[in-house]
């Protein structure tokens, strides 16, 4: 039996199917993660596991066109942003190696009386991380690296139509020389999730994906007392209260919308424009988004692929469509073929509108007029969503003041595509509940272990 298979959203051809894990096969998994933890993880110093992510990171530059190539066929990635994919989740294991010691230091506490107590972070054990397929390269070694610098275990589930690439990860970690147990992947059924999760081995699990399925996972960790870290969708606000170079704030929004084919879960999404700059940049944003074609991902010059199956543009279709039927104006696009979704805006949407709720995830915006800073604020945080939001002002008080008031895990200020691995990226509201990148990556899954001296 099989629910892994690499289609190619280009063609719709199956490429190649992976078999679904036995439950032995599941169980070897977690003995053996189980095995690493107690044995490799417990006997290893910091300095030996920032050599191996290290070692990961260049793997990672080695293989970096065979790597690229793999995410084009599974998710159709145009290939240029495949190889920036890769370029940068190397950039992310060399930053944990880089900050491994300040990451794993002591932390002295002044305490009221005599003796001296600090905080030791330590391991925890196996965790469980379920990735989305969105971005196969990066969305791991953001929660991989982190956690194998403080010394867990990694048991990696991927996404039904990312095994080619997750297989590749995974033999990078193993060529870096990590042992046996240290990464594994599991690619395991929804139920064999549920009993990997409740399997008193695994001391965490860390999913990226759907409100749906994070729903799923928090109930089953809650109900065995697992901490549990989300990373959901988002309806990013890109507001726009002042410009002095519009061309290129159309741009930042086209760029930031557009991104891995419009399916990022903290790409712009609702572009909300002040009133007396609304209609310029509404005209140009428009003729922006429609000059750019969906086109063959493999080439060299794409920006923008399909999105990642018949499925995802099916359903996409079926939100621009409703939209328009319950009133709102389509500007430009609204069409497809096949996986190849036209880049698409609409006005005139309302809060009665499903769409106005809704995550769009693939090349489609929404554009609202507001009237001021209050109502642009009110609008942006009128969401289930908080991930990230983005901000263009020429005014520098504006900035601090909206910034504050913006309910997101994440404010960019005049500024797009501004990831970096010492950023701490999440959300707030159905978002998520948790940070990676960063620091605070690695305080997730970490025993703060205090230590009291007389």
């Amino acid at each position: 039996m099989t629910d892994y298979a690499v289609i190619n959203p280009a063609t719709g051809e199956t490429l190649s199917a992976y078999d679904t894990f036995t439950d032995a096969q599941i169980d070897e998994a977690v003995a053996a993660a189980d095995a690493a933890h107690r044995g490799w993880s417990r006997a290893s110093t910091v300095a030996e596991r920032a050599a191996l992510i290290r070692r990961a990171a260049e793997l990672h530059r080695e293989r970096r066109e065979e790597l690229a190539d793999i995410f084009v066929r599974e998710m159709g990635k145009p290939r240029e942003a495949a190889l920036g994919e890769v370029d940068f989740a190397a950039d992310i294991a060399e930053y944990y190696a880089d900050q491994a010691e300040a990451i794993m230091a002591d932390q002295p506490i002044a305490i009221l009386g005599e003796g001296s107590a600090i905080i030791r972070r330590d391991s925890l054990g196996p965790l469980l991380g379920i990735m989305p397929w969105n971005f196969p390269a990066y969305q791991i070694v953001r929660f991989a690296a982190p956690n194998l610098i403080v010394g867990n275990t990694i048991l990696l589930k991927p996404a039904p139509q990312c095994p080619e690439s997750s297989t590749a990860i995974e033999e990078i970690y193993r060529d870096a020389g990590f042992p046996e147990g240290a990464y594994v992947n599991v690619l395991a059924t929804n139920d064999q999730i549920a009993d990997i999760i409740a399997d008193p081995r695994v001391q965490g699990v860390s999913l990226t994906g759907s409100e749906r399925a994070g729903s799923a996972v928090a109930e089953i960790a809650g109900r065995n007392l697992k901490k549990v870290a989300l990373e959901l969708g988002g309806s990013d606000p890109f507001i726009v209260l002042s410009t002095d170079d519009m061309d290129a704030t159309v741009q930042a929004g086209v760029d930031a919308r557009l991104d891995n084919n419009g399916q990022a879960c903290n790409g712009a999404k609702r572009f909300i424009i002040v009133d007396g700059l609304y209609e310029e940049f509404t005209t140009k944003f428009t003729a922006a988004m429609a000059a750019v074609e969906a086109t063959d991902p493999t080439q060299d010059d794409t920006v923008l692929g399909p999105v990642a199956s018949a499925a995802a543009a099916e359903h996409l279709q079926q939100q621009i469509d409703g939209a328009v039927a319950q009133g709102a104006t389509l500007l430009t696009g609204g069409t497809r073929d096949g996986a190849f979704f036209a880049p698409t805006v609409l006005s005139d949407v309302t809060p009665e509108m499903d769409v106005y709720r809704e995550e769009l995830f693939g090349p489609a915006a929404v554009v609202y007029r507001v009237a001021d800073e209050d109502a642009a604020v009110k609008l942006a945080n009128d969401t289930t969503f908080g991930l990230g939001s983005y901000l263009f002002t020429t005014d520098p008080e504006q900035a601090e003041r909206v910034a504050d008031r913006i309910e997101a895990g994440m404010v960019y200020v005049n500024l797009v595509l501004a990831d970096s691995p010492e950023l701490p990226f999440g959300g707030v509201k159905r978002s998520g509940t948790s940070r990676e990148l960063g620091h605070l990556a690695a305080e997730e899954f970490v025993n703060k272990k205090l230590i009291r001296t007389a």
